[in-house]
């Protein structure tokens, strides 16, 4: 009986506590921003059916899904105001955990297949990036993510991960102004200096490093340095990505570190227009 009352009690107590708060909207803080400082994108190394399972399960979410069925659909599957945990343990710059601050998307792709001739990664269908191209217009102008932002799951985590791979096309991202992209005729000078002798682990390290990339400052050619490299060449030079210094690497990776951004996506000028 004693216990009955106590309940009873306790449930009086909390039932007076749930009064509905009346909050005050009328003023608003100037000084604010979206929480996604990020885009990161993947691949799903499944099917459909089975990527849904998965990204509908207890371990991992994403904010978006890309199907590769003929007329590929969008899944919104977390709210973008949400966390969503598709990062896992990531760096990119002074950034840590990108999960909090990065709104992420996954498309159906089966990843690559180990040949006996090497490691063989699965093509994007160009419907796929036809309908992946707005997403991420949307995504960028909403949210006002920088171009140099926009990340592969490699970048931010290149000792475990190779998504979106040697296969997804960056540059169509850069030609659409979404992205940073090196300037060829740039590359092409700068390569040609750099044939004669290739810039040493150090002066890798470094620039990896000063481009975004978390690597060791150890000034060796050890193995994790070479498989950032080899994340880097997947986005910029996928013809090779075999993580070894060449002057054609050095060249881009000094391009892209030297040149001051001055890209602006128009999507990133017409969202500042309306907010004007």
């Amino acid at each position: 009986m004693k216990k009955l009352l106590a309940l009873l009690a306790m449930t009086t107590l909390f039932a007076g506590c749930a009064t509905p708060l009346n909050i005050d909207r009328t003023y608003a803080g100037k000084m604010q921003d979206s929480r996604a400082r990020f885009l990161v994108i993947h691949y799903t190394v499944s099917n459909l059916q089975r990527s849904i399972e998965l990204l509908t399960g207890d371990n991992v979410s994403v904010h978006y899904l890309v199907t590769d069925e003929a007329q590929p659909r969008i899944y919104g599957m977390v709210d973008e105001n949400k966390r969503a945990w598709h990062a896992g343990k990531s760096e990119w710059k002074d950034y840590k955990s990108l999960g909090a601050s990065s709104i992420g998307i996954e498309i159906v792709n089966p990843g690559y297949t180990d040949t006996p001739q090497g490691r063989v990664y699965a093509p994007f269908p160009q419907k796929q990036i036809d309908v992946l191209l707005p997403l991420i217009k949307d995504i960028v102008a909403r949210n006002q993510i920088a171009p140099e932002n926009i990340l592969g799951h490699s970048d931010i985590a290149p000792q475990r991960k190779q998504d979106p791979g040697p296969m997804f096309p960056w540059k169509q991202l850069a030609d659409a102004g979404l992205i940073v992209w090196p300037n060829a005729e740039q590359v092409k000078l700068k390569q040609a200096s750099y044939e004669s002798q290739v810039p040493d682990a150090a002066w890798f390290q470094k620039k990896l490093h000063a481009h975004g990339y978390t690597v060791p400052q150890s000034g060796q050619l050890d193995t994790e340095t070479q498989t950032v490299i080899g994340a880097f060449q997947m986005k910029y030079r996928p013809a090779n990505i075999d993580g070894k210094p060449d002057a054609e690497t050095a060249a881009i990776l000094e391009v892209l570190t030297s040149t001051p951004s001055t890209i602006v996506t128009p999507f990133l000028e017409q969202a500042a227009q309306i907010k004007k």
